[in-house]
């Protein structure tokens, strides 16, 4: 651990315990961009790419977004 500023800076902010974290809710959806708005909780609306992954989660409210099944991938750039 480094110190900067009186501050400790650590080397992987991002700990295993976040990463494994079930999503809050899980969205089937058609189309290979989707918005998300947060819903009851609300936050400012993003626009998200499912990538080739075929899924996605919203950085702010933690809902994941899925491909529907037969649904068309997304296309690669």
């Amino acid at each position: 651990m480094r110190r900067r500023n009186g501050y400790h800076l650590l080397a992987n902010p991002v700990n295993e315990t976040s990463r494994a974290m079930e999503p809050v809710e899980t969205v089937e959806v058609e189309t290979g961009k989707v918005a998300c708005g947060g819903g009851t909780l609300g936050h400012p609306r993003v626009f998200l790419d499912l990538g080739t992954q075929r899924r996605t989660d919203c950085p702010y409210c933690g809902r994941r977004f899925v491909l529907k099944e037969g649904a068309k991938a997304p296309a690669a750039h």
